[in-house]
């Protein structure tokens, strides 16, 4: 099992930050989050970037228990002018 990190509105949608999660590879982790967090985290899912140990990472990558994986929403902001 993984560990599942979750940022900014992934973690919203969640409603969690941190989770351990079931899955051989990538996909498997994050299909078993949907499952566990439902159609709201679905659909921001679909925005995010993943990450696995701090390296982007392909839906097939292969995930071990002591893997994170990381789901990072798009980031807005900085300076108006």
């Amino acid at each position: 099992m993984a560990v599942l990190r979750l940022f900014a509105s992934a973690r919203e949608a969640a409603g969690i930050g941190r989770d351990i999660v079931p899955g051989a590879t990538v996909a498997d982790v994050l299909t078993a989050a949907c499952d566990r967090y439902g159609a709201g985290f679905a659909a921001v899912l679909t925005t995010c970037r993943i990450w696995v140990n701090g390296d982007g990472a392909a839906l097939d990558a292969a995930v071990d228990d002591d893997d994170e994986v990381a789901v990072l929403p798009p980031v807005s902001g900085g300076r108006g002018r």
